[in-house]
């Protein structure tokens, strides 16, 4: 657990009211899933702006349903903020989390409201971003080989041991991945690809966003992750191009729950309030994140993917958002391709 302690000055205030006097203004138990340096400039601006005193975890997705579900007798933390939304969902079914309406909801696009409809205010959109492949361009072409287009090419012999996802048990990113693929093509057919894919996997991640980085190393040619990790990556000079599969693919509307039973349940609104804000979501920026953002009057990052010319499906957040269609899917996984949870 990283802790960085507020500045004790005057804060600037703010329309949403989580402005004031920097000074004893308690603390905040932060859950983050999404990318370490944005996570870290969250952290360090809620705590310039309120003198609230902020610890934050980072971790993934899964791991961090997890905990909550490990912690519902004496919750630890108070916010959860990042990572794909399945999970939130799955958090607000069990009721780990706790009902808020934002005076910012309205401002938000309606994907991100619905997102709040749908957990029945206990949970809301803060970014939305799609699944498709990282390459590394030198090693593609050290190797010879022409770099995927569509889901089906990954299955190609050229690509056996060249291939890096994350788990799903502990990854939102690779749970997103799995129920694109049964969406797209039915569930048997999408179980009987992820074995043959297995062929060419060289390892299952922990944490969804570390396929990208290797790829962007080059120590793996083909990374399956978000496309805005690899715009981040390719931004700052790493040899790595963006691929949206041909056949379709599915999309995380990335999200922000407050934990039921937080202990500093009033910072835990500042700061929902405070992630809600136009200015506050422009500093993803800042930390390299390359989503959509949820506040419709936040404009697209620099060099951000451009999803208007993705194929998205139709992604079902009712049905794979829920605590039994994800237990199902998971144990489907361990018994068909017996990866099993990361150690």
């Amino acid at each position: 657990m990283i802790k960085r302690h507020a500045l004790a000055a005057a804060c600037i205030a703010m329309a949403t009211g989580f402005g004031g006097i920097a000074n004893a203004q308690g603390k905040l138990n932060f859950y983050c899933t999404a990318q370490e340096e944005w996570c870290k400039i969250m952290a360090d601006e809620f705590g310039k702006r309120t003198g609230v005193d902020v610890a934050f975890t980072r971790s993934g997705t899964g791991e961090t349903y997890a905990r909550l579900k490990a912690e519902k007798e004496n919750p630890k933390g108070d916010i959860w903020w990042g990572g794909t939304g399945d999970p939130h969902l799955q958090a607000a079914e069990e009721k780990l989390t706790a009902k808020y309406e934002s005076p910012l909801l309205k401002a938000l696009r309606p994907w991100a409201q619905d997102q709040w409809k749908r957990s029945d205010g206990r949970t809301v959109g803060i970014y939305m971003g799609a699944i498709g492949f990282v390459y590394n361009k030198e090693v593609a072409a050290k190797k010879g080989v022409k770099p995927p287009a569509c889901w089906a090419d990954l299955l190609k012999p050229e690509f056996k041991g060249e291939i890096q996802m994350s788990n799903p048990h502990s990854s939102g990113t690779a749970y997103t991945l799995i129920a694109t693929l049964v969406q797209l093509w039915g569930e048997d057919k999408a179980f009987d690809y992820l074995k043959r894919l297995h062929e060419n996997i060289n390892q299952y991640t922990k944490q969804g966003p570390m396929p990208g980085q290797a790829a962007a190393r080059g120590e793996t040619m083909i990374a399956l992750t978000f496309l805005h990790d690899g715009a981040t990556s390719k931004e700052r000079g790493f040899a790595v191009e963006m691929v949206a599969p041909c056949e379709g693919t599915g999309y995380e509307i990335g999200s922000m729950s407050i934990v039921d039973g937080a202990r500093n349940m009033a910072n835990a609104k500042r700061f929902y309030d405070f992630a809600l804000d136009a200015d506050v979501q422009r500093l993803a920026d800042k930390g390299g994140a390359k989503q959509q953002m949820s506040h419709a009057a936040v404009e697209s990052m620099r060099n951000a993917p451009d999803l208007s010319k993705v194929k998205l499906l139709d992604y079902d957040f009712k049905k794979y958002g829920s605590s039994a269609e994800r237990r199902r899917l998971l144990a489907r996984w361990d018994a068909e391709l017996k990866v099993g949870a990361p150690r």
